[in-house]
């Protein structure tokens, strides 16, 4: 299991479309992928958990990920929400 504490840096945060592309880059991954802010934990690919948490630009979360692809999930889920992709 991998974990990493991120500051979302994309705008408009991970809201509407581009929650909906972390999601579903999520999925493209077979490792289980989680996403957790002041202690509150959701499944990173459901979108409806994703939108739960009303994640804004400049907001902290931790990406979670265990699996067999869990390292390049991880990189690629991190580089999206501090907008490197």
């Amino acid at each position: 299991m991998l974990e990493k504490e991120v500051v979302i840096s994309i705008e408009p945060g991970l809201q509407a479309r581009p929650a909906a592309q972390f999601v579903q880059k999520a999925n493209s991954f077979s490792s289980e992928i989680f996403i957790e802010k002041d202690s509150k934990r959701i499944n990173a690919k459901s979108i409806m958990g994703l939108m739960s948490l009303a994640l804004s630009k400049g907001t902290q979360i931790k990406i979670i990920v265990d699996g067999s692809d869990e390292q390049e999930a991880l990189k690629e889920l991190v580089e999206y929400v501090e907008g490197k992709k």
